[in-house]
């Protein structure tokens, strides 16, 4: 069973930053993708932005030059650093993990709300 703890959520005005963070903990063989996802009120989920191990990473046009994902593959931590934020990217944000063995978790969601 594998685990991942969200936190970093929250209220923010338009042009403020936020950071979101997920651990994963438990029965991991090991992770090769992180990755957060969003989805807002009535849309589909939709990627926000993934990196690999070795720290490739992969960004949604949207959030371009205002977020920034990182990871801590001691950790297994994923973090998200979202600056600019716009009233737009309003949604619950979901982490993601993918194992070696293609097993694939996913957190239970954290609200951003951002207010203009």
């Amino acid at each position: 069973q594998v685990q991942l703890a969200e936190s970093g959520g929250g209220l923010v005005q338009a042009g403020g930053s936020l950071r979101l963070s997920c651990a994963a903990s438990g029965s991991i063989f090991g992770i090769t993708v992180m990755g957060w996802y969003r989805q807002a009120p009535g849309k589909q989920r939709e990627l926000v932005a993934i990196v690999t191990r070795g720290g490739t990473t992969n960004y949604a046009d949207s959030v371009k030059g205002r977020f920034t994902i990182s990871r801590d593959n001691a950790k297994n931590t994923v973090y998200l650093q979202m600056n600019s934020l716009k009233p737009e990217d309003t949604a619950v944000y979901y982490c993601n993990v993918i194992g070696y063995d293609l097993s694939n978790y996913w957190g239970q969601g954290t609200q951003v709300t951002v207010s203009s």
